[in-house]
């Protein structure tokens, strides 16, 4: 059992005591993963995702988690963090919204930073593996075409 696996289930359990945490992160990511270190180009990174699920995320981890989401992550981060903040964020025609699962195993969730678009940020990052999740608002709002964004420079 890895170090990540031991202190996210800890964070987890202490977190979210009494919450269901469906949300699965050491399953594979559908859309893939990649490996990042500080200073990477181009900036922003950028994948092509399919936004939404069957999970209600408020329901699932609480507090300011909206929209629907998978079970698995939707892409997974590897990042070798340097200077610079980090940003986490969806780009979408549709409201999408965004969970991120941190290296230290806290949950990070967001709903229109950019309009109706997402974003997660964090001003010193940890280095290590960031799961993802990007969900669409609504219980009837189904799926929706999306672009998840890293960047270091706040795109």
């Amino acid at each position: 059992m890895t170090i990540k696996t031991i202190l996210a289930a800890t964070v987890a359990a202490a977190a979210f005591a009494g919450v269901s945490a469906a949300q699965d992160w050491s399953q594979n990511p559908t859309f893939g993963q990649t490996t990042l270190s500080a200073g990477f180009a181009p900036d922003p990174y950028s994948v092509s995702i399919t936004a939404g699920g069957d999970i209600d995320a408020s329901s699932a981890l609480g507090g300011a988690c909206r929209g629907m989401i998978a079970n698995a992550p939707d892409y997974r981060l590897h990042y070798n963090a340097g200077s610079l903040p980090l940003y986490i964020g969806a780009r979408s025609n549709a409201d999408t919204t965004i969970v991120v699962n941190a290296p230290d195993g806290s949950w990070y969730c967001n709903d229109d930073t950019n309009g109706l678009n997402p974003q997660v940020s964090w001003g010193t990052p940890q280095s290590g593996q960031y799961d993802i999740w990007v969900g669409t608002y609504g219980s009837g709002s189904g799926l929706a075409q999306s672009t998840l964004t890293i960047s270091e420079l706040g795109h």
